[in-house]
């Protein structure tokens, strides 16, 4: 907050301490202190290098006494409470509200070109909740960065190839019957993913006799059979015949592969999802070997005795990475360091994230610390953003048994959640524009439930909470802005003209609500740094529950004086615009009304 009182203070012992920088942010009063803001003079005395933060306290106290902006300053231990006038409050947080919009943008020297990926689906089944957390928070992190300043590319790769795509085609060939999703009436990643779901129930079957008829393979795992098994080897007869380009494979592999491509685009539709550019991993899983023979050249890597390519880490906990088999054929990272080159070649950011869950953290590690040691400059700019696994009431999800939530029926069943709730508030006449309405809300909700903790979090999702009106719900912040649009244009039709009187905002939760407004840039910069869009999201809740407050205790449309409605008018109106731009930050619509 660019606070007056807090600028000049600034001044004043800048100059006797003989500082060239001192910056002193103001809290919000705690609620059982009298006050409007408070200085914490413990973090003021560490700036000032005092040993006594409870002399600072004195000083500050001493100066604020003889401010024109301040009513009262009181001392609580290394804590300075300050009450203001309401006029000067007002002109320092509200009465310019398109300033504190702009007062968002981070500073130029700050801004960068990010180059952000997310989602990654695989082309054997249909995205799933896990997705739509990965979707919401990659969408709303490269927003959030963007009303911050920064310029963003949103990228997808999507894994197009590899054996857990064949098995999906092998049971298409044994099961399908040629059959298309026009005929089936379903989407096609939909329809892929049944056919996922038919080789590994095929899979399961030939694993049980495998082992009825081996006693001695009792104790092997799965992955260890799976080429024992008649359908195992089929898939892995179908990855080599589609690395060696038959004709056939191919055919039905493209097919399928557009299938799934038409069904994601739905969804991504429905999500508000989009990409400057998708990357497909059959297009880009030879990349690196190139590289890694460099590497090996350089001294970087090592050939082991058993012929496979590796590198050795200082670091104990990295220890050694294999980066090409023994065979010359490539691992995980291997391509990754391809496609991260591709990237940066294609784009030339400042930094690069990956949004992907938290298993993968081992993995990011690895990939950063070889590029670094490969000797490119930016990856010191490399930036895994993990996030914990979300989990629905009903347990963990697992796409080969078919038991996953699939996105796109998690979306249909909050639309209809949001569109019955919407009835039972709107009771005899329902809103003619119902569906939009509940789309709305229904994304409004399940983003927001989402967003509103810590990414590296695992939560548990619950559809039924978080569409409710009330409590910490992205429906609940849509109303507060939804109940000032209509505020506003009832104002409109009353015609009253009486400039604000900024010194009748006296009430604790006006003053409350206009900090609270000012602190808005704070927040939104913060987030974006931070990589965090509950901060965000969290302050977006506290501003609705404290223009609630208000709109309790303050009448608006009914004020006294048509200079104090107005200026009620004017906070509100403030109020409104912040929860526009936060809640589109968090790629979350508005609603004029509800």
């Amino acid at each position: 907050m660019k606070l007056t009182f807090a600028n000049d203070l600034a001044n004043e012992l800048k100059a006797k301490y003989n500082l060239d920088e001192l910056t002193i942010a103001p809290e919000i009063c705690p609620p059982n202190f009298a006050g409007d803001l408070t200085v914490n003079c413990f973090v003021l005395a560490k700036q000032l290098k005092a040993r006594n933060p409870i002399a600072v306290a004195a000083e500050v106290k001493q100066f604020l006494d003889g401010h024109d902006d301040v009513v009262e300053a009181q001392v609580a231990k290394a804590f300075v409470n300050i009450t203001l006038k309401p006029e000067a409050l007002m002109r320092d947080t509200i009465q310019n509200e398109g300033q504190i919009l702009a007062e968002a943008v981070l500073p130029k020297q700050e801004q960068r070109h990010i180059l952000i990926e997310f989602s990654a689906p695989n082309t054997n089944k249909p995205q799933h909740l896990g997705h739509v957390r990965n979707n919401t928070i990659g969408m709303a992190t490269a927003s959030i960065l963007e009303s911050a300043g920064h310029q963003v590319t949103r990228i997808n790769l999507v894994n197009d190839r590899g054996i857990h795509i064949c098995k999906s085609m092998i049971a298409y060939q044994r099961f399908g019957n040629n059959t298309t999703p026009e005929r089936e009436g379903k989407k096609g990643d939909h329809l892929v993913g049944d056919f996922y779901v038919a080789y590994d129930k095929e899979y399961r079957k030939q694993l049980a006799e495998l082992r009825k008829n081996n006693p001695d393979l009792a104790d092997k795992s799965d992955d260890d059979l799976f080429l024992n098994t008649e359908i195992g080897r089929a898939a892995q007869d179908m990855l080599i015949a589609w690395e060696n380009n038959d004709e056939d494979v191919r055919e039905l592999w493209k097919t399928m592969n557009q299938w799934v491509f038409d069904g994601f685009a739905e969804t991504y539709r429905r999500m508000g999802v989009t990409f400057k550019h998708t990357y497909l991993e059959s297009e880009t899983y030879m990349l690196g070997k190139d590289i890694i023979q460099d590497g090996l050249e350089r001294g970087v890597f090592k050939k082991r005795e058993d012929g496979a390519t590796v590198i050795d880490f200082e670091d104990p906990a990295l220890g050694s990475k294999v980066v090409l088999r023994s065979d010359g054929t490539s691992v995980y990272v291997t391509q990754d360091i391809g496609t991260t080159l591709l990237k940066q070649k294609d784009y030339n950011p400042d930094q690069q994230i990956w949004v992907v869950g938290d298993e993968q953290i081992r993995h990011f590690k690895v990939l950063f610390a070889i590029l670094k040691a490969l000797g490119y400059e930016w990856a010191d700019n490399l930036t895994h953003m993990a996030y914990g696994m979300v989990n629905l009431p009903t347990g963990k999800m697992k796409s080969r048994e078919g038991t996953v939530v699939d996105a796109d029926d998690l979306i249909d069943e909050m639309e209809e959640l949001a569109k019955q709730a919407t009835l039972e508030k709107a009771g005899d006449t329902p809103p003619e524009n119902l569906d939009e309405r509940a789309q709305t809300i229904a994304m409004a909700a399940l983003k927001f439930m989402l967003l509103k903790v810590n990414p590296k979090t695992t939560i548990m999702f619950d559809p039924q909470a978080s569409i409710k009106f009330e409590g910490d719900t992205g429906p609940y912040v849509l109303y507060a802005y939804a109940r000032i649009a209509s505020m506003l244009r009832k104002a409109q039709d009353q015609e009253d003209e009486a400039a604000p009187d900024w010194s009748a905002l006296k009430d604790d939760s006006e003053k409350k609500l206009a900090i609270r407004c000012a602190l808005y840039p704070e927040m939104l910069q913060k987030s974006a740094r931070e990589l965090d869009s509950s901060t965000l999201a969290s302050y977006l809740l506290d501003l609705a529950k404290d223009f609630s407050t208000f709109y309790r205790i303050c009448p608006v449309l009914n004020a006294e004086e048509p200079a104090l409605k107005a200026a009620r008018l004017h906070l509100s109106k403030c109020v409104k615009d912040i929860l526009k731009h936060g809640l589109n930050a968090l790629t979350i619509n508005t609603l004029e009304s509800m």
